[in-house]
């Protein structure tokens, strides 16, 4: 099978398709990020081997230009914070980050990193395998370059500049605060919750600084109903349990960690509460505990958005005046920092609508029975 990108000796320069790269003088060779899916990553370190073997080079590098596609130009196009690497015969996804955090130095900052890094790397067949200040500055802010190798097998360049990209979004995202939901679940993974710390509760975002009864069918009840909020919304989003929020004048936000009891039963006992009170169940629905090492530490439910065709997500049970009314079904979706209930016409509407599209025949696939036929 051809190579997706290969190194031409006699030209001396990358070729791929019909379209050819030389090497850019002190720097090395420079691709706009949408062309990163056209090649494999195992192809690109072949090239670059081949590359390095002709110039007699220990290292070389493939810079990474973002924006708009349409301007970019491989001579003068200044790259980006990712790029490739060939190191000692290893391809390498590099990244720069810059910090202005007094608190870090040279000496505690590789292990902080290293730290958050660690799993959101495993997740993705990756490993930091090297961290250094770039000059030895004095004061901030303070360049790092972060060496990260991943497993290539049966991957695109694209994806390496991608777990790249998300490496950086998420150290700068620990420093400053400024969170995403996909930001939040790596910090939760590598046991940084305390970032969290002072960030508003909101959209995607929800924490509750004790464990949910299981035992009893409220508790059941009420982690579904969490979950279905969620699922219903627009961008899905997350539960934390072992936070604490504090009311404020513009909302709620987060308070404090108050890790909750964690035993063997503990995810299993969420998942049994969910498959039992909600349905259907939500796509992609992760939930994870993270330890502290003592038997204690924090639960998160991931709910990522939900296919609309899935909607609305149900809960058996509802909660009427403090009472459990296990026959009756609740609809409830996130909006800002609380929910609401999905409203009867809009219930109605949905289902009505279903029914007339299955009465003209056009769901072939779907039984005779759900139209109330024998």
């Amino acid at each position: 099978m051809p190579r997706t990108i290969r190194f031409d000796r006699t030209r001396e320069e990358l070729q791929f398709e019909d379209t050819c790269r030389q090497y850019r003088d002190v720097e090395g060779y420079v691709f706009h990020e949408s062309e990163l899916a056209q090649f494999k990553a195992v192809d690109l370190k072949h090239a670059l081997q081949s590359a390095a073997r002709l110039y007699e080079a220990d290292e070389m590098d493939v810079f990474i230009v973002e924006g708009d596609e349409d301007e970019f130009d491989d001579e003068w196009s200044p790259p980006g914070s990712v790029q490739i690497s060939l190191k000692k015969g290893k391809l390498v996804v590099q990244i720069h980050v810059i910090t202005k955090a007094e608190e870090f130095n040279k000496e505690t900052l590789p292990d902080v990193y290293r730290a958050i890094l660690a799993p959101y790397l495993a997740k993705r067949r990756a490993a930091l395998r090297d961290i250094e200040m770039t000059v030895d500055y004095h004061t901030s802010p303070f360049v790092w370059r972060v060496d990260i190798e991943c497993n290539l097998r049966n991957r695109l360049v694209r994806e390496l500049y991608e777990i790249g990209s998300g490496a950086i979004a998420l150290l700068e995202a620990a420093e400053s605060g400024e969170l995403t939901r996909e930001t939040t679940i790596e910090l939760l993974r590598a046991g940084r919750a305390d970032v969290l710390i002072g960030q508003p509760e909101g959209p995607w975002l929800d924490v509750k600084s004790a464990h949910y009864d299981l035992d009893a069918q409220h508790g059941k009840i009420s982690i579904a109903q969490a979950v279905a909020r969620f699922a219903n919304a627009e961008h899905g989003g997350i539960v934390v349990v072992g936070m604490r929020g504090k009311k404020v004048p513009t909302g709620e936000v987060i308070h404090s960690v108050c890790p909750v009891p964690l035993d063997g039963r503990t995810l299993r006992r969420y998942q049994s509460a969910l498959e039992h009170h909600l349905y259907p169940p939500p796509d992609l629905l992760d939930v994870e505990e993270i330890s502290d090492g003592s038997g204690q530490g924090i639960v998160f439910l991931h709910i990522p958005p939900q296919p609309e065709e899935l909607k609305p997500f149900l809960v058996h049970g509802a909660v009427v005046d403090g009472r459990i009314e296990g026959a009756f079904i609740s609809i409830v979706r996130r909006r800002g920092e609380g929910s609401i209930p999905i409203t009867a016409p809009a219930i109605h509407s949905t289902l009505a609508a279903g029914r007339a599209l299955l009465r003209r025949g056009q769901l072939s696939d779907v039984p005779q029975n759900l139209e109330g036929s024998p």
